[in-house]
């Protein structure tokens, strides 16, 4: 009887490995996944590092590693090569890598509106984008920088060529604060608030207020074969991505906590992330897509050499049960 009693224990154990696909992931433990970020962590990831603190990811089933992208971080491959699960991408880089061929998914939106700004100093005859006409700006060399600049003056009923464009690669707020242009682009959650921190007198102009549509500047992402192979641990993500978010509105200090606690080796400052929360705060909501936005936001991109041939936002973002 024992013998018997033995075999039998030893029977069901080696079932128990064989039901675990060899993986050696216990039955109900969460499951492993990646998310990179689109830059160094700051206020915009709020949401998603409240999310692992408070164990949102760990409710979801989820044993989510955030990671920051390196030099050579190439996210969209890393995706589309399977290598990580999810990232934060920026919306122009989601579909410039569909045009590549590379089957990325926009799986939720980040941030509600464009974080692109043409920034000008308040000291100058700049009063509106029209007023770039003659004057020195500063853009980064990436194309979307130059789009930004083209749509706002021709919205304000100016002619683009007429705009001085140099090239300074990211050095906007050094840049500016220096004089060495009279404007350049940047974000207003970030370079802007920056220069005010400075002392520097400054006027803002968001590029929703200036032709294009109130697209979402950030999103997360994964890729069309991890979201057809394993829907539920990327609903799961984007549910507990959610949840820090909504922490994040209702309980700005918590969540403002959480992101520094997680980079401390990073030394970020307090005082300047809660500067870029606050002006973050209302469009941090994470609504779902509006598919008449993401339209607009394809058609201007086409319209501003971003995209080479027009994209179907059904296809390159999940508008059904993303709310």
């Amino acid at each position: 009887m024992r013998r018997a009693v033995a075999l039998l224990a030893a029977a069901l154990a080696l079932a128990g490995i064989a039901g675990c696909g060899g993986s050696g992931a216990e039955p109900g433990a969460p499951k492993g996944a990646t998310l990179v970020l689109d830059f160094v962590p700051n206020a915009v990831h709020s949401g998603i590092y409240a999310a692992a603190a408070e164990g949102f990811y760990r409710d979801a089933g989820v044993d989510l590693a955030v990671q920051a992208p390196g030099d050579s971080t190439d996210a969209p491959k890393l995706l589309g090569a399977g290598k990580v699960e999810f990232a934060i991408l920026d919306i122009h880089d989601l579909g410039i890598a569909r045009q590549k061929g590379i089957p990325l998914v926009g799986v939720m939106p980040i941030v509600q509106r464009p974080l692109a700004a043409v920034i000008a100093r308040g000291d100058t005859v700049i009063r509106s984008p029209r007023d770039l006409e003659g004057q020195r700006v500063g853009v980064s060399g990436l194309p979307s920088d130059e789009a930004v600049v083209d749509s706002e003056v021709e919205a304000d009923g100016g002619d683009p060529a007429e705009v001085d464009e140099v090239t300074i690669g990211f050095t906007a707020v050094p840049s500016l604060a220096a004089g060495k242009v009279d404007a350049t682009t940047g974000f207003w959650n970030a370079e802007a608030v920056a220069l005010r921190e400075q002392g520097i007198p400054i006027r803002v102009f968001k590029v929703d207020q200036f032709g294009a549509p109130p697209y979402p500047e950030l999103v997360l992402c994964t890729s069309e074969k991890l979201l057809q192979s394993d829907p539920d641990l990327v609903n799961a993500v984007v549910s507990a991505t959610r949840r820090g978010y909504k922490l994040t509105e209702e309980q700005p200090e918590r969540a403002l906590t959480d992101l520094l606690d997680a980079n401390k080796s990073l030394g970020l400052d307090r005082a300047e992330q809660k500067a870029q929360l606050d002006v973050l705060l209302p469009d941090l909501h994470p609504r779902p897509f509006n598919s008449a936005v993401l339209q607009a936001w394809a058609t201007w991109d086409l319209q501003h050499g971003l995209l080479e041939k027009p994209l179907e936002p059904k296809e390159a973002f999940r508008l059904s049960g993303s709310g």
